[in-house]
């Protein structure tokens, strides 16, 4: 009953309030569009990023990899064996400033993102991993500090990228330290409920690239579920929050471009990724 009163209450409005178009007559027409538009098109607030500020530094911390080893498990497969350092930052503890983001924060506190292949991140929060991997196959490692609403430690040290194969025997090789310029997606990934959905962290990791004059970031953020979306070039290298994303599943895709706006060539440089953002379960 309410959807059927809605227009004819809003029809009335429009006609008792309009006294200077066309000499106090309103058309038909315009009254029909208007209703239509408020039933059928509701406005939605804009896609709005807006930069995170004042985390803590962490000038001094330091990540690096101690040892990687590979056991294989079958005639395909592979047990690969990571272990890190730490240096100048406690793993577990929650960020200082964790409270006052007012986005999704991790009550096991500060970790370690570990990024394979561009594909999403495992938060590491004791400093070991381990991962199983077909032989014959050629990798990508990038792993970073986080603070506990990870938000990645930006700082030279804090991160290092680690390219590597498995051989056909299933043995570890490590190859050539990469030189040219990459991209890693973190942040927005997996669901996002309640409180949560308003502040989304927008985080990336670049490599071997300064972003400014020769080199920056396309971005597109979009609500898969109202077609909502942004296309935005970034030459700043800073996390951001995504204000006004909506509810339901989304998307963002980016890539690593050179001064011209061209794609750059080479491994590891654009990721897409979808996730959930809802107010409430359930998640649909």
């Amino acid at each position: 009953m309410k959807h059927l009163l809605f227009p004819f209450v809003l029809a009335t409005f429009l006609l008792s309030s309009s006294s200077c178009q066309q000499n106090g007559h309103v058309v038909a027409e315009e009254i029909n569009d208007t209703v239509e538009a408020a039933v059928m098109r509701p406005s939605l607030e804009p896609i709005n990023l807006i930069p995170v500020v004042g985390s803590p530094e962490f000038e001094q911390a330091e990540l690096s990899l101690r040892n990687a080893s590979a056991i294989s498990i079958g005639k395909d497969s592979t047990r690969v064996s990571f272990t890190f350092d730490v240096k100048n930052y406690n793993l577990k503890n929650q960020t200082s400033d964790a409270a006052g983001k007012r986005c999704n924060n991790s009550d096991k506190g500060q970790h370690i993102h570990f990024i394979l292949d561009n594909k999403p991140y495992n938060a590491l929060y004791e400093p070991k991993h381990e991962v199983s991997l077909p032989k014959n196959s050629e990798h990508y490692l990038m792993c970073f500090l986080a603070r506990s609403y990870h938000e990645s430690i930006k700082t030279k040290g804090a991160a290092f990228v680690y390219h590597f194969k498995i051989d056909e025997n299933g043995k570890l090789v490590k190859l050539e330290e990469p030189k040219s310029p990459m991209l890693f997606y973190s942040r927005p990934k997996g669901d996002y409920l309640g409180a949560d959905s308003s502040n989304l962290l927008f985080d990336f990791y670049v490599w071997n690239a300064t972003l400014g004059a020769d080199y920056k970031v396309k971005a597109q953020i979009k609500n898969e579920s109202n077609g909502q979306s942004k296309d935005l070039t970034i030459d700043n290298w800073q996390a951001l929050f995504i204000e006004h994303l909506g509810t339901g599943k989304s998307s963002i895709s980016i890539s690593l471009v050179d001064k011209e706006g061209k794609a750059v060539d080479g491994p590891m440089t654009n990721a897409t990724r979808y996730f959930q953002v809802a107010a409430q379960e359930p998640l649909q």
